[in-house]
């Protein structure tokens, strides 16, 4: 397959001229005339090298450079400045932000050939001999678990945060717990924080501004061990649900941050949704005992099943948050899903108006009670499942 180059340049005529003088080498060319364009371009298609000019109106190449070596998808690309600046002091600021060689315009074709070739065949040794310290760090993936509903209103932030809670108790170690409904959250509210925007600015940037150290300083610890990804509670930001490439490198993000990342991503099966599921190690699904309730659920295991998703990976929550004798009983609800149900959690709204009172989640504040061990029994049946991944 042939290496891939990308050209970052806003002068129309260098994207032309030394691209077409690239391709007749036999390299694959992509191009961009403008920093953000090829901050994104190089995230989406990682290429093999890339040509970056230093003099660009939006984001000069310094700017674009730093970025690339911020984010884990293209620390490693190897980046050619090519620029009309023949000032020393350039040329250093060129190496300080991460360019791993320098020409300036006009270069000779055989010249630029020459630095290409040799930049592309030093980044072939490194792969071939890669960096322990550097492969470990990427093959560390933490075990995502997505918490959703058919409808609103069944519990399914209150079962994402007590299901951490009881993760984080049981392993003491890292649990991320994100809410992924910008305009709607609620957990800032739950447990002490006002006008959280760490969702919000990362769903609001390009996708190659969500780095893994820009996440990393998006999440709030909490006293009780977890950190905190919050959605803000401004009505107008729900419009951002519709970037879903930002969604997508958020969890891959979050993903190597934590042992364990538990999604609240709310009700339904908007895009973004869809794009996220498939990224999983499992899904639970948060029901109650009511007829209509069921239905839609069952439909929404089917839309999931649709995705290419195993139903095995699937769990459900009954969630009996009232004491009612309209409640279906268990074996009904099994019947009429026709999917199996993993926990069953007893009605305890004194502990969750507690909990809330208290600024935390119910396992936390009243451990011993018998929804919290509940909460705490399924968690041991998901870190089993874990270690077997």
């Amino acid at each position: 397959m042939a290496e891939k180059i990308l050209i970052i340049d806003d002068d129309v005529d260098t994207l032309r001229l030394v691209g077409l003088m690239l391709q007749r080498q036999g390299y694959e060319i992509s191009a961009a005339s403008n920093g953000s364009q090829g901050l994104a371009k190089a995230l989406e298609e990682r290429p093999d090298l890339i040509l970056l000019d230093v003099m660009m109106p939006d984001m000069d190449g310094y700017e674009v450079a730093r970025r690339l070596r911020k984010n884990p998808t293209t620390l490693t690309v190897p980046i050619l400045m090519f620029t009309a600046k023949t000032q020393l002091d350039d040329k250093v600021t060129g190496f300080e932000v991460g360019a791993d060689d320098y020409l300036t315009k006009p270069t000779h074709p055989t010249e630029l050939q020459a630095h290409v070739k040799a930049l592309l065949a030093r980044s072939a040794q490194k792969e071939q001999e890669p960096d322990e310290t550097v492969t470990a760090s990427h093959e560390h993936h933490g075990y995502v678990i997505g918490v959703l509903s058919a409808r609103g209103g069944l519990g399914v932030s209150s079962v994402a945060s007590n299901l951490a809670a009881s993760i984080y108790s049981r392993t003491q170690s890292d649990v991320i717990l994100a809410e992924f409904i910008p305009g709607q959250g609620t957990m800032g509210v739950d447990f002490g924080y006002q006008n959280q925007k760490g969702l919000t600015e990362l769903l609001q940037g390009t996708v190659a501004e969500i780095t893994r150290e820009k996440v990393a300083s998006s999440l709030t610890p909490h006293n009780s061990g977890l950190k905190l990804l919050l959605a803000s509670e401004n009505p107008r930001d729900v419009t951002l649900t519709s970037q879903v490439q930002n969604y997508e490198t958020l969890v891959a993000r979050l993903s190597t941050l934590a042992r364990f990342v538990i999604l609240d991503l709310g009700n339904g099966l908007p895009d973004f949704v869809q794009k996220i599921l498939p990224m999983c190690s499992e899904r639970i699904i948060v029901i109650e005992g009511v007829p209509g309730t069921i239905q839609h659920t069952r439909l929404l295991i089917d839309n999931i099943a649709d995705l290419k998703i195993d139903r095995k990976s699937i769990s459900v929550v009954l969630n009996n948050r009232i004491r009612s004798e309209a409640q279906m009983q268990l074996a009904q609800v099994q019947e009429k899903l026709g999917h199996s149900v993993a926990a069953t959690l007893t009605p305890a709204p004194e502990v969750f108006l507690q909990a809330t009172r208290l600024l935390t989640p119910a396992v936390i504040c009243q451990p011993t009670n018998m929804t919290s061990q509940q909460f705490l029994k399924f968690a041991d049946t998901i870190l089993e499942r874990e270690k077997t991944r």
